[in-house]
């Protein structure tokens, strides 16, 4: 195992693989939300999100964790809410567990790196997803009805094509079960012209400089989502951002526009279960342990790519 690994939160510890089998319980405490992924914890003004290595598919819990995910997820959000704090305000504060209050800063081994404190802030019950490429449910509803989320797009594009432009497509927000796509007018009819155009200005300028980014390291950021809140009467981006959970990256070096391309995310799992026999109804089947470690593996390369060298100039 590499020092690079081991600075990753990658190294197969005790306590990393109780993080990858279960939650984390931090002794005298229970979190005010376990959600499928991270447990939440509140602490008055301020929030502690914890992203543990559980995994989920097709809305249910797999038995059998990532061993590093919640890591790779934290570090990947809190690099770029540090490189993107131009362009809109964030609610992180630190993810460092010597920042901490109080039992949680005494349990470094459990949450040092892979739990961020954040500000409280009021959700928008939207999700901002602004797409570059024609793929997943965008791709989906463009093969039935010539649109996405009420944007007509041209005919004869095909999957995985870059859009000529990218595109806000909006989804309602749900703790359980899918989230919905919905139109942006749908969207403004519920939060008013003004918020909208606000989360629409931000989201594109959001997507615009890390696609940016992501090429300059040799990856197409083909879609992403952002998640907005209130801290009184500032909109805040709160959240993961821009992470193998809630994106898609892909190799520049191998896309080719016609099919769906290879994607540093849980793709991997989804297709692995698309080829168990699974019915995709509770409860999901267990990882093999070489669908674990690609799965790990993509995870941890999707953090270098994006937060390593340079690749190319410009």
């Amino acid at each position: 195992m590499s020092e690079t690994d081991a600075k990753a939160g990658l190294t197969l510890s005790s306590a990393a693989l109780r993080l990858a089998r279960g939650r984390i319980e931090i002794p005298g405490v229970r979190p005010s939300y376990a959600g499928k992924v991270r447990d939440v914890y509140d602490l008055g003004d301020q929030l502690l999100i914890v992203a543990t290595d559980r995994i989920s598919a097709y809305d249910s819990i797999l038995p059998t964790g990532i061993p590093g995910k919640g890591w790779v997820l934290t570090q990947l959000s809190a690099f770029w809410f540090r490189t993107l704090a131009g362009i809109s305000e964030h609610h992180l504060i630190s993810t460092s567990a010597a920042d901490f209050p109080a039992p949680f800063s005494d349990h470094p081994e459990l949450l040092d790196g892979r739990s961020m404190l954040v500000w409280k802030a009021k959700r928008i019950e939207f999700e901002c997803v602004v797409r570059g490429y024609l793929a997943g449910s965008g791709w989906r509803e463009y093969k039935k009805a010539g649109a996405v989320c009420g944007i007509p797009l041209q005919p004869g594009l095909r999957e995985s094509e870059a859009l000529p432009v990218p595109i806000f497509t909006p989804a309602t927000k749900v703790d359980q079960g899918h989230d919905e796509n919905v139109s942006r007018a749908v969207m403004a009819k519920a939060l008013g012209e003004e918020l909208t155009s606000d989360l629409e200005r931000r989201s594109l300028a959001l997507y615009a400089a890390a696609a940016k980014h992501a090429g300059r390291r040799g990856l197409l950021l083909a879609d992403t989502k952002f998640e907005f809140g209130f801290r009184g009467d500032r909109l805040v981006l709160i959240d993961e951002i821009l992470t193998p959970d809630s994106s898609r990256f892909w190799d520049r070096a191998t896309y080719e526009p016609g099919s769906s391309q290879e994607s540093f995310d849980k793709q991997y799992v989804r297709d692995y279960l698309d080829q168990s026999g699974w019915n995709h109804e509770p409860p999901a089947p267990p990882l093999p342990p070489e669908v674990v470690d690609g799965t790990r593996r993509r995870y941890q390369l999707a953090f270098s790519r994006l937060t390593g060298p340079e690749l190319e100039h410009g």
